[in-house]
């Protein structure tokens, strides 16, 4: 502990000097602005965001990139509040009850509690991310490719089966994102594979395009395809963030109780700070002794599930840092800026750049007190881009998306990939399968294509080596559980939903 300490506060030396402290701000600032907006998201914006870090050092980029993480989960709440539009799909169930306060008059207080709830579950979870991440390292060291690979299927049937309603959909995007990382030279045999004759693609498929086209490019063309409604903004002045005695009173516990349950379900695979606001709203309904106040301006249903999404957003962050996988698509993101500067994150991390870590971890403490204070006084100014014109964003972001790509290899290829990528998202989307299966198979497809091969080396074809791996063997069979859980329920849902209807 004594050690950590001082490692913690070796990485504030390293975390405050001018250049961190400005990227984290900028960072921070720009993911609280794409909060604020609608469809935008924190994935497509750190893609926008990953050349620029390449002009700095890994440790600035990484901070850069963490504060658009975050402060996406501060700022989808503000419209969620003043004009019931969720920024982010974390912020759906904070619009439940936090309009209806706002109908109330009461809409600066529930900012400013969700605000003080953000950050005290900001600031637990990054706590717990100091503790829990060194041990856990360390853990990991005793994983080899078996491990590695029973967990990466793990990690996929579990995203597959909590995005979108379709478990093979899920499956099957899974599947296309590692089909397109195997594109290129086989790193083994040399050979070409699946370049269909195109020069372009012997170098493989690039991260960065295909991200910037399946989230920038595809919300684009989702905008232009849909009909624009302006919201309507409840007014909100400073005087009017002071909570009532009472508001502060009732929301302390779910503050803690949402954060605390937050951190634990943003370690799983999957949409972690989704799946942690619908939790912590059915635990707070459940505990409430006046369920019926829910849904109609309970201040519980309003800090509860912010406060669980900050935690979750922040403990997602565990399994990229000690393990080097990725269970989110932003997580995903922040993974390909660090090996675009050769820093493969995992086990070895803390001891081969122990100042990017300690580093890291310093400048998340800084980033979360800088969102407090810009999510208090400016929440007026920020809501109000919720009313900008997607006539007036798209352009900026489609000039965005073409400078980004085309300045980090100075390759027209690279542009049509975006290109190709951004209208396969379009209609993905268009007919429901989840693009996040999709990136984070595409990512972490060569080191599960790795892990497979050496699993596979190591059996010499012997199909009981498996046994004589017991957290492998416990990890296929979690996955194997998974699989039949999700589509026995799918099926009985299903089920429900025709007699019903009949």
């Amino acid at each position: 502990m004594v050690s950590d300490l001082h490692q913690l506060l070796h990485g504030f030396a390293v975390a405050i000097s001018p250049v961190n402290i400005l990227a984290g701000f900028v960072g921070a600032f720009l993911g609280t602005i794409v909060g604020v907006l609608p469809g935008l998201g924190p994935t497509a914006t750190m893609s926008l965001m990953l050349p620029f870090t390449l002009m700095a050092d890994p440790l600035t980029g990484l901070i850069m990139l963490a504060g658009v993480y975050l402060g996406a989960q501060y700022g989808g709440s503000t419209t969620s509040i003043l004009v019931n539009i969720p920024g982010e799909a974390a912020s759906v169930v904070t619009a439940i009850d936090g309009y209806q306060m706002a109908k109330k008059g009461r809409a600066g207080a529930a900012l400013a509690l969700v605000a003080l709830g953000s950050w005290i579950a900001g600031t637990l979870g990054i706590i717990g991310l100091q503790l829990v991440a060194a041990p856990l390292g360390k853990a990991a060291l005793a994983f080899g490719p078996p491990e590695y690979f029973a967990l990466m299927v793990f990690a996929f049937v579990v995203i597959a089966g909590l995005t979108g309603t379709s478990l093979l959909k899920g499956l099957l995007m899974a599947a296309l994102g590692l089909w397109i990382a195997t594109i290129g030279i086989d790193p083994m045999g040399y050979g070409a594979r699946f370049t269909f004759g195109l020069p372009g693609l012997l170098s493989g498929v690039d991260f960065l395009p295909m991200a910037m086209g399946l989230f920038g490019i595809a919300e684009i063309l989702t905008v232009a395809s849909e009909r624009y409604i302006p919201g309507v903004m409840e007014k909100i002045r400073l005087r009017d963030l002071y909570p009532r005695s009472d508001e502060v009173k009732r929301s302390i516990a779910p503050m803690f109780r949402g954060s605390l349950l937050g951190f634990f379900v943003g370690l799983l695979p999957g949409p972690s700070p989704t799946i942690s606001t619908f939790l912590a709203y059915a635990f707070e309904k459940r505990l409430s002794k006046n369920p019926q106040e829910f849904g109609k301006g309970a201040v519980e249903g309003v800090v509860a599930p912010e406060s669980a999404n900050n935690a979750a957003a922040t403990a997602s962050l565990i399994p990229l840092l000690c393990l080097g996988l990725a269970f989110t698509a932003p997580s995903a993101v922040l993974l390909a800026g660090l090996r675009i500067h050769n820093i493969e994150p995992g086990p070895f991390l803390f001891r081969e750049a122990p100042d990017l870590f300690w580093g890291f971890i310093a400048s998340m403490y800084l980033a979360n007190c800088i969102l407090l204070l810009l999510n208090l006084p400016f929440v007026g100014i920020l809501a109000r881009l919720a009313t900008v014109r997607p006539q007036v964003l798209m352009p900026i972001v489609s000039v965005l998306c073409l400078v980004g790509v085309y300045s980090v290899r100075n390759s027209i290829f690279d542009i049509w990939i975006m290109l190709v990528a951004g209208v396969l998202g379009f209609f993905l989307r268009k007919w429901g399968f989840p693009v996040a299966p999709l990136v984070i198979g595409l990512v972490l497809g060569g080191m599960a294509e790795n892990s497979y091969r050496q699993t596979c080396m190591m059996a010499q074809g012997n199909l009981g080596f498996i046994f004589n791996r017991p957290i492998a063997l416990a990890l296929f069979l979690l996955a194997l559980v998974v699989i039949v859980v999700t589509s026995l329920r799918r099926q009985t849902s299903t089920s429900g939903e025709l007699s019903e209807d009949a």
